[in-house]
Order: structure tokens, then sequence, then C-alpha cells
């Protein structure tokens, strides 16, 4: 998120203060998208590089959020004479994110479920607070999973003898656009010595995406990526030109559901098809 942390201040502003602010654990901070509560420390912390929490959105119904996964867990000096109530940590963590566009999605009697969408970025915020004044945010910023492990060359050569094409994982794109990320490199080599192995080998690069957006600007955009995939086979790998052919086939062949934003990501993606 842009700019300064959203202040926890309120009515908590009011507090006294306390002799001396106990350490926080060990490679703990808080989230970048929140301050503390005045003079609270961090018990302990939980961050994941990818993850999955379910967090309340209704009367025994919940939703299954993946993404970076933040858990911090604050509690009250020990020496605090007036602890804040449970709806008064609540109430200021609601405020906080509120302000800058977040929506209440659940409440109960300890916990608040908050759902921000702000530059781009989907984050969605757990609080929960009891009498002691211990409170926990649990946060996860929504992405999926960048695939790190990809399939080999063997793996490639099997799936198009079998069918006829093979899903490439791993490539990624910048949002909307056609220029490759640098994370796609191990994929897009895996194909290179799929077709060094093969000298007889000619292979459609075929593009796909998800159905969002006008049909004209995702055909454009599925053959533009297809065509990048070439490029970097051609330029980076010195695949000859000759034996690769690039293809948009935009929307008109998904794999998972477009009404949700899990099948949407399964359908943007580059298959190979053998010619």
């Amino acid at each position: 998120m842009s700019g300064a942390r959203l202040a926890l201040l309120g009515a908590l502003a009011l507090l006294p203060a306390v002799a001396a602010a106990q350490k926080d654990a060990a490679n703990c901070a808080d989230h970048p998208l929140l301050t503390r509560l005045p003079d609270y420390w961090i018990e302990s912390c939980t961050l994941k590089q990818f993850d999955a929490y379910s967090f309340v959105t209704g009367k025994d119904t919940k939703t299954r959020v993946e993404g970076t996964f933040t858990n911090l867990r604050y509690q009250p000096p020990r020496d605090l004479k007036v602890k804040p109530s449970t709806l008064q940590v609540l109430r200021n963590v609601e405020t906080a994110i509120t302000r800058v566009g977040g929506k209440l999605v659940a409440s109960t009697g300890s916990e608040e479920t908050i759902r921000l969408t702000k530059d781009g970025k989907e984050l969605w915020i757990e609080a929960w607070a009891d009498y002691t004044g211990k409170y926990i945010l649990t946060i996860i910023e929504k992405a999926a999973m960048v695939q790190e492990l990809v399939a080999s060359a063997d793996a490639f050569a099997s799936g198009l003898k079998a069918t006829g094409h093979v899903q490439v994982d791993g490539i990624y794109f910048e949002t909307g656009k056609s220029e490759l990320k640098p994370e796609s490199a191990p994929a897009i080599a895996e194909v290179a010595k799929l077709l060094q192995g093969d000298l007889g080998l000619k292979l459609y690069v075929v593009g796909h995406t998800d159905n969002q957006g006008a049909l004209e600007g995702n055909m454009t955009l599925s053959q533009a990526r297809a065509q990048a995939v070439v490029q970097a086979l051609v330029k980076t790998h010195g695949i000859a030109a000759a034996r690769l052919r690039a293809f948009g086939n935009g929307p008109y062949a998904p794999v998972g559901s477009n009404d949700a934003e899990e099948g949407r990501a399964k359908n943007r993606r580059v298959e190979l098809v053998k010619q």
C-alpha cells in the first residue's frame, strides 16, 4: 500500500503513558498497512509468503482468501491500569481502514472482517480482541501463488505425445500487458530445452485469457503474449523462428469457470500445440 500507515489512535490516545514498553518478539514488526495501539507490543507473529485463511463473511459463512499472510498478536503494556475494551480496539481498527475505503464485511462480539481494495491490491483484515486488551490482526494481501516449480522438457514432450498439446505453468506477464516477467525464465528455458532435444519439432504457442474486458482486447492481448514467448525462445535461446508460430485464442477455450477469480486465473495461460 502506498502512503503512510493508518494510525490506530481514537480514544486510546487518552490512555495514560506507561513507564517502559515491552520489546517486540524477534523479527516482528507492524504490517505496512497499520500502526499499533499506543504502547502495545508484539507478543508473536507469523509471516508467510503465500498461505490461505478463511475469513468470516456472514452468519455461518466464511471466505477462503489466498496470498501474502501476516498474523500479529499484540499485548497491552503490563502496567497499563485501564485496558481498552474489546469494542474500543475493534472500532479503532475498523475506523482506520474504512477511512481509506475499506468495507466492513462481518462483525461478531470479538472479531471483525474488513476488506480493502486500494492501489490495485485487495487486502482482507480480521481483527480479534478480548477483555484483557489483547488483540490479533490477521491480514491477507490477496494474490495468486507464484509457480516456482515448473514442468521439465521431458514432461512437455510426454504431454505433447499423449494429447498434442500441453500447458506451460510458470509463465507470467504484467497485468493487462504482454511483457514477460523475469520469473518466467525457468519455464521458457524448459520449452527451449524441449525444442533443442527434438530438432524436427514445430510448435504453436497459444495464448489464452479470461473473459474480463472486451473480446477484441483479449484476442489482441493473447496474441501479443504468445508472440512474446516466441520472441523469448528465438532471441534468448536461439530457436529458429520458422519452428514456432504464435496464436491468440483469447477467452475461447476456458479450463475453469470465469465466474470466480480461481477459474479466471486458470484460464490465463500459455499452451504448446504440436504443429
